[in-house]
């Protein structure tokens, strides 16, 4: 059982602190900088579901994963939204009584209990939601429920599911609400760099089945991530520059 349960991240329309690979120069990481990677370390870094793909069968169809393709180009415009600069500044704030932390993720995990708002220039604002699951406040109903189902500029919602572990039966709590309310969402594999590739594949045909069996409003492609080397970060980034109609694409 996953103790945090599914992370909820809403994108309302309207720093991130990078840790750097170790085999990747840090200049590489600095915007154009970045576009500089040669072919294969790119790709590897910016499409996580291509280089899964490798572990998967000949039959099986992976159409799928290229349903949301960015080029360099399409991804360098977008990260420039995540980039803080006077005239653009990325603020955040909580629900929280108290002010006096940062953001930063639970630890232990499942310990977030307000809503906190990242709230990037005058684009969109994204939501960090506690988790479902038995660590989950005590007023989780009141507090997301009626914040998911009364938003009028809510463009998409992301749910976080371990890709260690795939998704689990309480995971199902989340998918049912987002199908009744009719919300559009999206999964989300993190911590792609705990786990073996012959086991995060498994994970990604799992929860890529699951959507086609059990979903309606889910976008069809899978966004693994990892937040240890950065890989998929990049691509997540761009679409949802792509979904709040601030970024159109190339490709």
């Amino acid at each position: 059982m996953k103790e945090d349960g599914m992370r909820i991240y809403p994108i309302i329309n309207h720093r991130n602190r990078r840790r750097v690979p170790e085999e990747v120069d840090v200049r590489l990481w600095v915007h154009a900088g970045f576009l500089q990677l040669h072919e294969k370390q790119f790709t590897s870094i910016t499409f996580p579901l291509q280089d899964l793909a490798t572990y998967l069968a000949s039959n099986v169809d992976t159409s799928c994963f290229q349903i949301f393709n960015p080029n360099r180009d399409d991804i360098y415009s977008a990260e420039m939204l995540f980039t803080p600069s006077r005239e653009h500044v990325i603020d955040y704030f909580t629900s929280a009584v108290r002010m006096g932390h940062v953001p930063r993720s639970s630890k232990p995990e499942g310990h977030t209990k307000k809503m906190n708002f990242f709230k990037v220039g005058k684009a969109f604002t994204l939501v960090d939601m506690p988790g479902y699951g038995y660590r989950a406040p005590e007023d989780f109903v009141e507090m997301v429920e009626p914040y998911l189902n009364q938003r009028p500029n809510l463009k998409r919602t992301f749910l976080l599911v371990d890709g260690q572990t795939g998704i689990q039966k309480e995971d199902n709590i989340a998918v049912e609400m987002l199908e009744e309310f009719g919300i559009p969402y999206v999964f989300v594999l993190t911590k792609i760099d705990k786990a073996p590739k012959s086991v995060m594949a498994k994970n990604v045909l799992q929860v890529q089945n699951f959507i086609e069996k059990n979903t309606q409003g889910c976008f069809p492609q899978i966004f693994p991530i990892s937040s240890l080397n950065y890989s998929g970060i990049h691509v997540l980034r761009c679409f949802i520059a792509h979904i709040t109609g601030h970024f159109q694409g190339t490709s």
